[in-house]
């Protein structure tokens, strides 16, 4: 068994045995350690090491993350980085036994987040006002976020040069670092094409050139001024809903299903490793529900 480096050094050793060997993305790995920090500062009042640790230390830490109203999903987001943390110490001999190994995730029911209607995302866009600097850049962003269901992480990092127009498709680079092509509407390039022009009158910072949304200063929007931008056109359009960038991402796989796309397709374009999660993350609501069992099934049918 290798003796144990300092708890700075074995943050970085696992931050690299994210990046290198599991190819995780910067947000995921700053959400590991960040759960691995919260279990070191519970071990920390007990003065209880890492090699000290049981299965009975877990659980009980599980408990006070219920006890102080950690939401289940969050729970089992910790509990999933605790146990990633777990097992690069055993896969490092820095532990001869992975105390987490049958530590088990807390049950999270099927959480359906709002969907908006297409009139609603046309609200939202016609909510945008072009005579302020940022209207027509906002019109494209969020036409390419309904267009394509991108995650905000790939929209901000979107660059010109995976923008390919005249095949209709952009290539993203989604969770894991891992590229996907994604078709890309007529509407959206003539929202893109338009905030094109007033970005080549932009003062654009060094190493941002081929980020395609900037801000007003040159550089990429952040992941919390896009939400910003969502939220406030949703208020200005009226829509009463509870709703983040997120919302259009969900909205446009919903979208899609109803129309009757190939729910491998969605998951291709989702960028889904496993249709699972695709299946849980798409929802059809009640209405169109009944038509299409209305529709197709044969006791419904008219002779």
């Amino acid at each position: 068994m290798r003796e144990l480096p300092t708890m700075s050094r074995l943050m970085d050793a696992y931050d690299a045995y994210l990046l290198l060997e599991r190819g995780l993305s910067e947000n995921t790995r700053v959400n590991y350690r960040s759960d691995v920090e919260k279990l070191i500062c519970y071990l920390a009042d007990g003065k209880t090491t890492l090699r000290d640790v049981t299965i009975e230390t877990l659980h009980n830490f599980a408990a006070d993350l219920h006890d102080l109203g950690v939401s289940t999903r969050s729970q089992a987001r910790i509990i999933s980085g605790i146990k990633s943390f777990f097992k690069f110490l055993k896969n490092q001999r820095y532990i001869e036994y992975n105390p987490a190994h049958l530590l088990e995730n807390p049950m999270v029911g099927l959480y359906l987040p709002e969907v908006l209607s297409v009139d609603e995302v046309d609200a939202m866009l016609a909510a945008v006002d072009l005579r302020c600097a940022e209207g027509q850049r906002n019109r494209a962003i969020v036409e390419t976020l309904y267009s394509c269901g991108l995650r905000v992480s790939e929209l901000v990092n979107l660059e010109l040069g995976r923008v390919f127009a005249d095949e209709g498709y952009i290539i993203v680079t989604g969770k894991g670092s891992k590229e996907r092509l994604v078709p890309i509407s007529g509407s959206a390039l003539r929202e893109i094409s338009a905030y094109m022009k007033e970005r080549a009158e932009m003062n654009i910072k060094p190493g941002e050139e081929q980020i395609l949304f900037l801000n007003r200063r040159g550089r990429r929007l952040t992941r919390v001024m896009i939400f910003y931008i969502i939220k406030r056109l949703a208020e200005l359009a009226g829509i009463r809903k509870e709703i983040s960038p997120h919302t259009l991402r969900h909205s446009f796989a919903t979208h899609l299903l109803e129309g009757g796309a190939n729910l491998r397709a969605i998951q291709q374009m989702l960028g889904h490793e496993s249709i699972a999660t695709t299946e849980i993350y798409l929802h059809l609501d009640r209405s169109h529900l009944r038509e299409e069992i209305l529709k197709y099934h044969p006791r419904n049918r008219i002779n």
